[in-house]
């Protein structure tokens, strides 16, 4: 069976998951394409490779026209994704992965998810941030992915509600259950729509399982950092029941990271 294996020693976001899955991969101009039949508009999606601290990355922007993106619900992103062209899986996890992030804003806000405007997770560019995960995961042929364990970042962010706490509210939401530990790193690294992403594609978290590797691939963050601010995917062939704790399972034993940014791959999340 083939899976990929995110490993998130930086910490994860929608872009960075794009990066990644086209530097392991996954086709680009096959992945753009297809990213075409969304019926949204204002947009143009282009990468480029760069290197941080020496490692070679994919950097994926996804370029805005000027004119202003509309604030969306969640009843008109699943809209969009409804009328696609994409594959029925395709669009049954985006959709899941935006009605995960509603219940999430939604308990932070305290109103229902039909009601939150998505703001910043309501744009063009999460909508094509979302599907295109997705989307190059089946590109890969790859048939369940696991996630390492997801480090928080401290201090404050700048958002369209003003300055908050990081991790942001809503990413601390959506992951509920989710193994995570304290990055020692001022800053976002674990974005909302990056939690989304991975606590619903991702069918454990643990260590590396048992693989064999066939692609790695390093997706670049936007922001500079001391530490090299990527996302690595690893692909391979594995056993059928790696370990690792279900996504959205209850509990789970101290997973004893030394200063946040280790952890023993042979230890078991439960």
């Amino acid at each position: 069976m083939k899976i990929a294996y995110f490993d998130c020693f930086s910490g994860i976001s929608g872009d960075m998951c794009l990066g990644a899955l086209v530097a392991a991969g996954a086709d680009f101009d096959r992945l753009k394409d297809m990213l075409s039949e969304l019926p949204v508009e204002g947009y143009r999606l282009r990468r480029e490779k760069i290197k941080r601290n020496g490692i070679t990355a994919v950097n994926v922007f996804v370029d805005l026209a000027e004119e202003k993106q509309p604030l969306r619900h969640l009843e008109d992103i699943l809209r969009i994704i409804d009328g696609s062209g994409l594959p029925d899986e395709v669009k049954e996890k985006s959709k899941a992965v935006f009605n995960r992030l509603a219940l999430a804003e939604a308990k932070v806000h305290d109103t229902t998810p039909d009601r939150i405007h998505f703001h910043e997770v309501g744009a063009v560019d999460a909508i094509v941030d979302v599907v295109g995960t997705v989307l190059g995961l089946h590109l890969l042929g790859a048939e369940k992915a696991y996630s390492s364990p997801l480090p928080m970042g401290t201090g404050f962010i700048k958002c369209m509600h003003g300055i908050i706490p990081s991790p942001a509210p809503a990413t601390l939401e959506i992951l509920r259950s989710v193994p995570v530990y304290g990055a020692g790193v001022q800053g976002e690294l674990v974005t909302p729509t990056g939690a989304a992403l991975i606590s619903t594609l991702a069918e454990a978290f643990s260590g590396l399982p048992p693989m064999t590797i066939e692609t790695v691939g390093y997706g670049s963050g936007k922001k500079d950092m001391e530490h090299p601010n990527l996302l690595r995917l690893i692909t391979g062939d594995t056993a059928d029941s790696p370990l690792g704790v279900p996504a959205g399972a209850g509990g789970h034993k101290e997973h004893g990271h030394e200063h946040g940014h280790q952890h023993n791959p042979g230890r078991e999340y439960k």
